[in-house]
């Protein structure tokens, strides 16, 4: 009896999966180079040991939920430089055993919710090459156990929830954004990652609770980033960060008082970052990014950005003495002076205030 564990039908001009006429023993199948634009739901149904699957070149525009049902030993899927514009909904779903799914060289743009929603054990997933500007929320949800995630360049847009529900990932690599801000809640729900990168791009403003709900991350590195403002950079116990690396970062302004916290990290290291160094450097040196957990001199390994006479040069260089803190933190100083003495002397605010405004009153008065 002839056993047929491999199939190549490529360059052959199929318009369709010729599901009928492939034989169900069939382990290797590749259909490059032919022209179907569809891949039908339940397409492969009936090859229950197929394990490798090769759909590269073809002109597939559109993929069905569930496309691939129905194949429990399925290790590996390419399906690259194809037109493919949208991964839908479920298209991916069930994909249990899959070990590596290349999407690579398409023209996929949009990532839909739930398109990989019960796939599991990924070593690989490969999505680069691809002009994808935006990445919805759920995108990624139901996905499980995958060591690599390689996005590819030129993200405009990572909406909130973009990453709930993935859970269990080696390396989850975002790289060489376009970004306007890091929006609320971008990674909410994402948990039990080894290493978590961000980095090489334009972060625009790290909003308030960009990395609020994120669980189990083992390193948080954020490297070599254009950051034009912090509004808000929060890690909690909760988030259970081991270690956070800050590093090579540009931040174009500096965080203002209680902007930053950081709680709960087992090691914090803060290095060969650039930072204005205008006023508002005591408030930089007083947040928890000047408090390095590795034992190195924050001053020492951070540089200035600004003012243009001392940038590049270690901060350590400055003679903080000679730098006044910025106008706004000295009124708050003096606020508070004033509060404390206030009330040590048993005066009450209310008639300060009133005294302020009989005396504006009279000087009006005395200049008509």
């Amino acid at each position: 009896m002839l056993v047929v564990l491999q199939v190549l039908c490529n360059t052959g001009g199929l318009t369709e999966i010729p599901i009928k006429s492939l034989p169900s023993t069939v382990e290797t199948l590749s259909l490059t180079k032919n022209n179907f634009p569809v891949i039908k739901s339940d397409a492969f149904a009936g090859l229950r040991g197929l394990k490798s699957l090769s759909l590269d070149g073809n002109n597939i525009s559109v993929i069905k939920p569930f496309a691939f049902r129905g194949l429990p030993r399925l290790r590996e899927l390419s399906i690259q430089h194809t037109p493919l514009t949208t991964v839908a909904q479920f298209s991916f779903a069930g994909l249990q055993n899959i070990t590596i799914i290349r999407l690579a060289y398409n023209r996929i743009q949009r990532v839909e919710g739930y398109a990989f929603a019960g796939t599991s054990n990924v070593r690989l997933l490969l999505l680069n090459n691809n002009p994808l500007h935006r990445v919805d929320s759920s995108a990624f949800s139901g996905l499980s156990n995958v060591d690599r995630l390689i996005f590819p360049s030129g993200i405009r847009s990572v909406e909130a929830d973009a990453f709930t529900g993935l859970d269990t990932v080696g390396v989850l690599k975002l790289a060489f954004m376009d970004l306007s801000s890091l929006k609320p809640l971008t990674f909410r729900g994402l948990s039990h990652v080894h290493v978590l990168a961000i980095q090489d791009s334009d972060l625009g403003i790290i909003r308030a609770g960009a990395f609020e709900g994120m669980t189990q991350i083992g390193l948080l590195n954020i490297r070599n980033n254009k950051i034009d403002a912090i509004q808000e950079l929060s890690i909690r116990p909760a988030n259970r960060i081991k270690i956070l690396h800050f590093h090579g970062n540009h931040l174009l302004e500096t965080p203002l008082p209680g902007a930053v916290n950081i709680q709960g990290v087992e090691l914090l290291n803060v290095i060969d970052n650039h930072f204005p160094c205008d006023c508002h450097i005591h408030t930089l040196l007083d947040s928890p990014l000047a408090n390095d957990t590795t034992g190195i001199n924050f001053r020492s390994k951070n540089y200035c950005i600004s003012p243009l006479e001392v940038n590049g040069k270690p901060m350590s260089d400055l003679d903080l003495d000679s730098i006044g803190r910025c106008q706004e933190q000295v009124t708050r100083g003096n606020l508070e002076a004033s509060k404390g003495s206030a009330r040590s002397g048993g005066i009450e605010t209310s008639s300060l205030s009133d005294s302020v405004i009989v005396v504006y009153l009279l000087a009006i008065f005395c200049k008509r």
